[in-house]
């Protein structure tokens, strides 16, 4: 998928710059339901569910297609948890400066010092120079660990360097780091951005050697907990995956049949897309972290600043889901941003406005690689609730 947003380890974690558009604030919120039964009809999407919220209230909710392939299954309960791929990306870093915050690590502590192991087993270069604050921002120069063949200069390619379709055998994030090794750097240490998901896994590892705990209780513990998202949680071992009624995604196999990939591998994913969720809790995290309740200005910066060349970790959204059209359709819209990802058979965004005061969460499930239209289909979406004249 590109770099729409790698999700979980699944078929894809990515990240791209978040898509804007101008207007001035909307008093009018549209009608969620019928914009989600019109992504829905898109070619490619299974089933849709999502909610609008403005200023933490909700604004409406809602879904359309099915929850299986076919029509079969049902509708998708509004309410329903879904894989939000590398969204997580930016909770993972958020509770790495929450560490920082606490005095526990530093944001040019070195990666050699903070994980011995992965000098003690050769699994990254240049380990001794490379900083959390580079490894957050993408610029480490540490090669992706996703794609069975990555881009010559050693970022994410398109198809997974592992089984899609392997549900059960438990990787290590030593295991997936190990994937990475021997593929060309994307260049020196705080030289240049360039998407990885190594990072993040790396991260996830540095969370747990700091703390104490394992990734998943260590995000619940400063984040979900605190915020009072009670039904997002971080999955890390298969056969862990979706609870509750819920919609399938579905990927071809190498012959091209659609095979359903609920049950995708839950140690594959992990810091660089694991989590899963719903419209509402994301809302209450993106409210949360805009609205600068999550971390002192100096430590946000490290995440929103902008890098030269436009990469950047505020650039943790699909650019597929900001679609051709923008994410804007009339001058009543505001300012909205977008942070996305997907794993195989998914795709998830999460809308917002500058100001944190308006979030539009939406999941689709797919059937198939293609994510563009479905990511045009949600900025559509977008634009029905909280741009109704346009």
């Amino acid at each position: 998928m590109g770099r729409a947003g790698l999700a979980a380890g699944a078929a894809v974690v990515m990240a791209a710059p978040a898509a804007t558009a101008s207007a001035a604030p909307s008093a009018r919120v549209g009608d969620v339901q019928a914009a989600l039964e019109e992504a829905a009809r898109t070619p490619g999407v299974v089933g849709v569910v999502g909610a609008a919220y403005v200023d933490g209230k909700p604004a409406g909710q809602g879904s359309g297609g099915s929850r299986l392939l076919g029509g079969k299954g049902g509708r998708i309960p509004p309410g329903a948890r879904f894989r939000i791929g590398s969204q997580t990306k930016e909770m993972v870093a958020t509770v790495v400066l929450q560490l920082v915050q606490e005095g526990r690590l530093g944001v040019d502590d070195k990666l050699a010092d903070l994980l011995p192991v992965v000098v003690e087993k050769d699994l990254v270069t240049r380990a001794e120079d490379i900083t959390v604050r580079q490894m957050i921002r993408h610029t480490s120069g540490i090669p992706d660990w996703y794609a069975a063949k990555p881009n010559p200069d050693g970022s994410e390619g398109e198809e997974p360097a592992f089984d899609v379709f392997d549900f059960t055998t438990n990787y290590s994030p030593l295991d997936i780091v190990g994937w990475s090794r021997g593929r060309p750097r994307t260049g020196e240490p705080g030289e240049r951005y360039a998407y990885s998901n190594t990072n993040y896994t790396l991260l996830g590892m540095i969370i747990e050697r700091v703390t104490g705990r394992d990734l998943a209780t260590g995000m619940h513990d400063h984040l979900f907990g605190p915020l009072g998202m009670t039904r997002t949680y971080l999955p890390l071992k298969p056969p862990e995956g979706i609870r509750g009624p819920h919609g399938h995604g579905y990927y071809p196999d190498a012959e091209g049949r659609l095979r359903d990939v609920d049950r995708f591998n839950a140690s594959i994913a992990g810091a660089a897309g694991g989590v899963v969720s719903t419209a509402r809790d994301m809302s209450v995290y993106k409210r949360a972290f805009v609205q600068g309740r999550l971390l002192p200005p100096e430590l946000q910066r490290v995440l929103t600043d902008r890098l030269p060349g436009g990469g950047g970790l505020a650039a943790q959204g699909t650019p597929a889901a900001a679609g051709a059209r923008g994410l804007a359709g009339g001058d009543l819209c505001g300012t909205f941003k977008v942070m996305g990802g997907t794993t195989a058979g998914y795709l998830a965004m999460t809308f917002y406005s500058d100001d944190g005061r308006r979030e539009f969460a939406v999941s689709l499930t797919l059937s198939g690689k293609d994510i563009g239209k479905a990511g045009q289909a949600a900025g559509t979406a977008m634009e029905r609730v909280f741009c109704p004249s346009s």
